[in-house]
This record gives C-alpha cells, sequence and structure tokens, in this order.
C-alpha cells in the first residue's frame, strides 16, 4: 500500500568523528519504530575495483567527487515518490563496492547522515530539516582513530597518516564551512540532550503536519 505521506528528509552533517551518527541513533529511538529510513553518504563512496589496492588507498576520501552522490539524489528522490531506494553497500577495507544491495523503503522521515551532506546544494535542496554537528577536533581525531582501528581494519600510522593529509585539509574546505546551511548546530554530538530534544520535537511536529489521514 502506497504511504499516505510525504517523507520529511533531515540531512545530519559535521566533521569526521563528531557524532553525527549518535544524534541519528537518538533521533530514531526517540521516534516510533518504523518511523526513520536513514541514508549514509559514506554508502556511496565510488567503487575502485579497477584500481591497484595501492592507488586505491592514495584516493582523498574526503573530497566530494570520491562520492557518487548524483546516485543518492536520485534515492532521495525515489523515496520521496515513495518508491523504495537499492542503496549500495560499500566495503572499506578494500576500497571497493560491494556485490549487495540494500532494499530501503520509504519511511515518514528520511535521514542522510554524512560528513558532506549540506556541502552539495542538490542534497540540500532536498532537505527539510538541516543539521550540523559541531565537535572539538582533538575529540573527532580520537574518535574517528578508535572507528578506523576497530571497524574498518586500518592501522593507527594509516588514519593519522590520511587524517593530516586529506581529512583536516578537506573539513576546512567543504565540512566547517557548510555548517552555514544549517538549521541546527548540536554541539558535542548526541550527548547534548537538550538540543537532540528540541530537534525530536520540531521533527514530530513536521511528520505530523505532512502526514495525510
Amino acid at each position: 500500500m502506497t504511504p499516505a505521506y510525504r517523507p520529511v528528509v533531515m540531512g545530519v552533517a559535521g566533521g569526521s568523528g563528531s557524532g553525527k551518527s549518535t544524534v541519528v541513533s537518538e533521533v530514531c529511538r526517540a521516534l516510533p519504530p518504523g518511523t526513520t529510513a536513514v541514508l549514509h553518504h559514506d554508502a556511496y563512496y565510488r567503487d575502485l575495483s579497477h584500481l591497484a589496492f595501492e592507488e586505491r588507498v592514495r584516493v582523498n576520501f574526503d573530497h566530494p567527487e570520491s562520492l557518487e552522490t548524483e546516485l543518492m539524489v536520485e534515492h532521495v528522490a525515489r523515496l520521496l515518490s515513495n518508491a523504495a531506494a537499492e542503496v549500495p553497500t560499500y566495503d572499506f577495507s578494500t576500497h571497493t563496492r560491494a556485490p549487495a544491495v540494500m532494499c530501503l523503503e520509504p519511511r515518514p522521515l528520511v535521514i542522510l547522515d554524512g560528513i558532506l551532506v549540506l556541502a552539495d546544494a542538490r542534497l540540500r535542496e532536498l532537505m527539510d530539516v538541516r543539521v550540523f554537528v559541531d565537535t572539538d577536533a582533538d575529540v573527532r581525531l580520537m574518535r574517528r582513530l578508535r572507528r578506523d582501528v576497530e571497524e574498518r581494519g586500518r592501522t593507527a600510522e594509516s588514519v593519522l597518516d590520511q587524517y593530516e593529509a586529506t581529512v583536516r585539509p578537506m573539513h576546512l574546505e567543504f565540512v566547517e564551512p557548510s555548517k552555514r546551511h544549517a538549521d541546527f548546530v548540536v554541539p558535542e554530538g548526541g550527548y547534548n540532550r537538550v538540543a537532540v530534544d528540541l530537534l525530536v520535537t520540531k521533527l514530530r511536529d513536521l511528520i505530523a503536519a505532512r502526514h495525510v489521514a
């Protein structure tokens, strides 16, 4: 049955390790089950299987061109028209796209999660709410280091080298300036209960207003 609503779209951006995922998790937890669908921008990294592994690791993954954002825009448009989207999956240890896709069904709230989602005008135009998670650089670096070593099979040295070579410069060039597009700035991520509660209240109001009885 076709849902009787046009989904609300929220973008959640911020530096790598800022706590975006925690904000997204807290929003999903606060809303009724089945309310949210989450699209992670980093699922849309371009497939680099045509390159030797030594070449893949030298790619600047923090530059907007490393992401197939045009495909994400297409998928958001599908969800807005109440059609399912086949979202790619990405293998961060090999820097290649996996054969499997995830079928994402439309929901009352569609969340776009990624460091660069507010930096792209095409995505911003699809959003009803724009959020920037603002966290100190040293905290973000510690979180990224822990994540990439524990979850993505990286060495600490490679993570730090990448941070110095691309993560920090790209943050200053693309991510930080995108904060000016935000409707909500959430300091320190999902542990800021006041900011998250205000955001959830606004989303509930938007979802209720969008729903057609």
